[in-house]
């Protein structure tokens, strides 16, 4: 990945660009945006350039060997860590074939994406991993760069794992290189963030994403400047607008709220079953995006329809359902769903969360 790839986000690539410049390379940094940020590809554009044979002044080369490599996620001394199924023998090492493959296809995936190309439902980075990572670095680098550990969605590492790398994160061998990435900054150890230096990762702003679109989607200037609004600036969001991936998503709501209308347990036990099924991330991104839709059916049951970032069937869906709901009910709903969300991260069983939170939309909305 080169800085070049990524679209905007200029201040950011000058202020790594420039610590290499100054030899001011933080030891750890910690690439704190949105899940669907660009967090991932400016990680992996700045391991790029730091070990470039052959560096420009605002980019690597991407065509000597070191650039070759991490190209393809093949140098000796790249280390990388993520979530998994975790466990003694199911390490990140284990599953870098569909690593190669995400980073290929998705480098702006999110975890919800990740998991769901591996086929497992929960993710996380286990202590195993952890001890993993000091072996890798008590040996020496290869090829005389940096040792480099990019840690993707750091914030799926439980405490012990987080705590076995707190010495060696403070104190590391020389020449090595951390790179974190997170999407949830809150829910890491203080410790953790403490010994890192953060970059803000800010979405793309209008500009930036509409030439990116413009350039590589081939969609018009004014599609993408309608994609950005509907995606406020996240570009794995905005790629799916294009591509459409979030169909499901808008069918499942809107079913699940017709059920909840209807009070139909004989679609909502089925429907219930099908959210168990689903993974964790996938079952978290279901009630933001069911958030996201009621507190759009406020904007137009309070006449500001002019704020509503949606279009097509989204946009319908959220005009005939505004007549539905009891305006004074919007916000307890709202809260049910905020609440399932909490119930879903303490792994309370899926199934009886959603069945609850059924009955209680059912009975906001008549």
């Amino acid at each position: 990945m080169l800085f070049a790839e990524i679209p905007g986000l200029e201040e950011v690539k000058n202020h790594l660009i420039n610590s290499v410049k100054t030899n001011h390379v933080a030891h750890a940094i910690l690439f704190d945006g949105a899940s669907g940020s660009a967090s991932l590809p400016m990680a992996l554009a700045f391991a790029t350039y730091i070990n470039c044979q052959q560096p420009s002044d605002n980019d690597s080369c991407g065509v000597c060997a070191s650039c070759q490599k991490i190209k393809k996620i093949a140098h000796p001394d790249f280390i990388f860590a993520y979530p998994t199924a975790g466990g003694k023998k199911i390490l990140s090492e284990n599953f870098i074939k569909e690593w190669r493959n995400f980073l290929e296809e998705s480098p702006y995936g999110t975890l919800s994406d990740w998991l769901e190309a591996i086929e497992i439902k929960q993710g996380n980075i286990p202590v195993e991993e952890s001890r993993q990572i000091i072996q890798n670095l008590s040996l020496k680098s290869y090829e005389g760069g940096y040792k480099i550990v990019l840690i993707w969605m750091v914030e799926a590492m439980g405490q012990s794992a987080a705590n076995a790398l707190l010495k060696i994160l403070e104190e590391p061998p020389e020449k090595t290189l951390f790179l974190l990435i997170t999407s949830d900054s809150n829910r890491l150890l203080t410790t953790i963030i403490s010994r890192t230096q953060r970059i803000a990762i800010r979405n793309n702003s209008n500009s930036e994403l509409t030439s990116f679109l413009v350039k590589t989607k081939g969609v018009s200037e004014e599609r993408a400047s309608q994609i950005y609004f509907l995606s406020e600036g996240n570009i794995n969001k905005a790629l799916e607008i294009i591509e459409q991936k979030d169909q499901n998503e808008k069918n499942w709501f809107a079913n699940w709220m017709r059920y909840c209308y209807a009070f139909d347990l004989s679609k909502l036990i089925p429907l219930a079953d099908e959210f168990d099924a689903q993974t964790k991330e996938n079952q978290k991104s279901l009630l933001e995006y069911g958030l996201k839709i009621i507190r759009e059916i406020y904007l137009q049951s309070v006449g500001t329809e002019n704020l509503i970032k949606l279009e097509g069937e989204e946009l319908q869906f959220v005009q005939k359902f505004s007549k539905v709901f009891k305006f004074e009910n919007i916000s307890h709903i709202v809260d049910e769903i905020s609440h399932s969300q909490f119930l879903i991260e303490r792994n309370v069983r899926a199934k009886i969360i959603f069945l609850d939170t059924s009955l209680a939309i059912a009975r906001l909305i008549k």
